[in-house]
């Protein structure tokens, strides 16, 4: 088991190593603007999963998922061939899921706020049940308290 310090090394130098490939030495036309997000070593440094992103719509996130699946064999021996170790990993190419995810809180964040304004909008007219104030003054208290003397 590798250290994570190597793992971590090893990691950013695939992470250039791909995007440098996928800019320009794979010309497949069904490639997309692909943008590399990040790498992951598995801990004895055999499995490296590539996690990536495509600009554009869903025939172009598959045509570009196509075109990295027939590239990988070649991206693997790059990577090879660069990081110089004993035991090439193998690549494995994952969409990511960070566009959707972005999506799906920016979504959430705008129903918060579209909620926070109506709650504010009723605050707003608001007006009280009871009283403005419902707690007993120290004038109704004083006016409350028995009077006269009490001898013992």
């Amino acid at each position: 088991m590798a250290d994570t310090l190597r793992a971590r090394k090893m990691e950013d130098r695939i992470h250039q190593i791909v995007a440098r490939l996928l800019e320009s030495r794979i010309k497949d036309p069904r490639l997309g603007f692909v943008t590399v997000t990040a790498v992951r070593v598995t801990g004895d440094l055999q499995h490296a999963s590539v996690f990536y992103t495509v600009f554009g719509d869903d025939e172009e996130r598959e045509s570009s998922a196509a075109a990295l699946r027939s590239a990988t064999g070649m991206i693997r021996s790059e990577v090879g061939k660069q990081l110089a170790v004993r035991l090439t990993p193998s690549v494995e190419f994952i969409p990511d899921a960070l566009p959707e995810t972005a999506a799906s809180l920016e979504a959430s964040l705008r129903e918060a706020a579209a909620r926070d304004a109506e709650v504010a909008a009723l605050a707003a007219n608001a007006t009280y049940a009871g009283e403005a104030n419902p707690y007993r003054e120290d004038a109704d208290a004083d006016a409350d308290a028995p009077h006269g003397d009490v001898e013992d």
